[in-house]
């Protein structure tokens, strides 16, 4: 098990590094083939010591972690038998980085295809008990260890910082011993998920495990929260259909770490292969150089367990702090595969990364607050004048701020309209609709025309523009009924940023055709009592 192998690693590599890192400095001048069977040589020698000596640490330190992971599908998940086998991992490539004169980084690529003996007792939600051997483990990973501060009393170093750096490979394979697995469906795949969890969030960098070497306060080399995610889940289009039956009934689990306590779900909508969501979430950032937003799509089976659609992730590097980016994710059926030509849907997104303490990208150079809600106002002025923790900051000023205003619409123009009628024209006109109000508008019908231009606007007020959806359907106008044409969904949080722009939006629900609107926004803001 990968888990299992990682926390092994952390207590060799604790325990063996730090004993062999001054070896090491003696050895730097050779070549890394040297260090690398050297390093090997070690491990092989002291594996079955380490083997001995890890497995009950590892069953006491782990089974409570699993108890965090596990899938609502399982009541309970305990080992039963626990032993690393008799194959050591190997070193396959090793990196030093000494640039920052505080502290050394050295990162080890470490591939391991063992023959642990691991076998889980897991009891279902209906009194099931089986006993599931995990077999047939392949694993490559980064791992990372940092020794710092360096200071000037043996061993020089006042802590190790111990990380999985990158996760590469990460097989195994699942037997119930004496049944089959595949007789209750969703339950291999639901203790899948919890091992690659538990990977992903306990010791997958920017997690770090802190090991105090000499004595001193080491709590600054904890994971700090360094900024809030906002995230809207839009809705969702083509997703598959897992019913036999009608149709799935989606929802989505969303994340920046996979702990259960800091994952986010979406309500369901049944029955529907298209559905509108317009739920907003708040996550904390850790390191925005490393992590990602993760969302999954499932199909919402009753008491059974919930199949998975597809899932996406979007690396928070890719976010311009301060500013919203909307985008479409394509589902896919495993992130780390990627390769995926089958149609699983698509999710649309709205994203904000908001760094504490920052206002980089959220200003301009003639009025620094040009650009800022009042919402990350109030985060600037509080974070600067006081030691609150920012994250629970950043949250409890998320409630008191509504936003209110006048949104005025501008539709403009559409183009490459589908021809809907017999002489290859239409007669469209645009239908608008706030989402939370049920405020509904139109425009007038351009006859006979692809190509249609209003330069109509219209004027909504707005109760909480962070939290509405304005949609936009184009229709052909008929004497005895009429054709929706395609439709588009948009946030107001960009306009609210921003003040007002103009966008050219693609159609869904047709084959062509774009609609082109200017967005302008009044506000009035409001503050709720705390």
């Amino acid at each position: 098990m990968g888990f299992i192998g990682g926390l092994l690693f952390g207590v060799a590599f604790g325990i063996g590094f730090m004993v062999s890192l001054a070896r090491y400095q003696i050895m730097r001048t050779a070549n890394r083939l040297d260090l690398l069977n050297w390093l090997n040589h070690i491990m092989n020698k002291i594996w079955p010591y380490v083997d001995e000596a890890a497995s009950d640490l590892i069953r006491s330190s782990v089974e409570p972690i699993l108890e965090q992971y596990k899938p609502m599908v399982l009541s309970s998940m305990k080992f039963s038998k626990l032993t690393l086998g008799t194959v050591a991992p190997q070193f396959t490539g090793v990196s030093v980085d000494e640039d920052d004169p505080g502290e050394i980084t050295m990162e080890l690529e470490i591939q391991w295809d063992g023959n642990p003996n691991v076998v889980l007792d897991i009891v279902t939600k209906v009194g099931v008990a089986l006993p599931i051997q995990v077999k047939n483990i392949a694993f490559t990973g980064l791992f990372r260890l940092i020794f710092k501060p360096l200071v000037d009393e043996f061993p020089c170093f006042g802590a190790v910082l111990f990380s999985l750096r990158e996760k590469k490979q990460l097989d195994f394979t699942l037997k119930v011993i004496g049944g089959d697995l595949s007789a209750l469906p969703g339950v291999s795949e639901a203790i899948e998920e919890t091992i690659k969890d538990a990977i992903e969030d306990s010791i997958t960098w920017p997690v770090r495990v802190v090991i105090p070497i000499l004595a001193g306060d080491y709590c600054d080399l904890e994971l700090k929260p360094t900024g809030l995610l906002e995230v809207k889940l839009v809705e969702a289009k083509e997703l598959t259909n897992k019913d036999i039956i009608g149709k799935s009934d989606p929802f989505a689990t969303l994340f920046v770490r996979p702990l259960r306590a800091r994952m986010k779900s979406s309500k369901t909508i049944n029955n529907q292969l298209n559905p509108i969501w317009n739920e907003h979430f708040e996550f904390t950032v850790e390191d925005p150089d490393t992590q990602y937003f993760t969302i999954r799509v499932f199909d919402d089976e009753g008491v059974q367990a919930s199949e998975l659609i597809g899932c996406g992730h979007v690396a928070i590097k890719d976010l311009e702090p301060g500013k919203v980016k909307d985008i479409w994710i394509k589902l896919v059926k495993d992130l780390d595969i990627q390769r995926d030509t089958k149609n699983r849907g698509q999710v649309h997104l709205e994203l904000l990364y908001c760094p504490f303490g920052t206002e980089t990208g959220l200003r301009n150079p003639i009025n620094p607050d040009f650009r800022l809600t009042d919402l990350e106002k109030a985060l600037k002025s509080s974070i600067s004048e006081t030691d609150i923790d920012p994250a629970k900051l950043a949250v409890q000023k998320k409630k008191e701020v509504i936003r209110r205003g006048v949104l005025s619409v501008t539709v403009v123009s559409a183009q490459d309209l589908p021809a809907v009628d017999l002489m290859g024209k239409s007669d469209p006109y645009v239908v608008l609709l706030m989402k939370k109000t049920e405020q509904k508008l139109k425009t007038r019908v351009i006859n006979n025309t692809l190509n249609p231009v209003w330069n109509q606007t219209f004027d909504f007020v707005v109760e909480d523009g962070l939290r509405d959806l304005l949609m936009c359907e184009v229709w052909d106008h008929d004497t005895f009924g009429k054709d929706k044409m395609g439709k588009c969904i948009m946030t107001l949080t960009r306009v609210i940023l921003e003040g007002e722009f103009t966008e050219t939006f693609d159609l869904d629900g047709c084959k062509s055709g774009k609609l082109t609107m200017h967005l302008k926004w009044t506000p009035q803001t409001i503050l709720r009592d705390p």
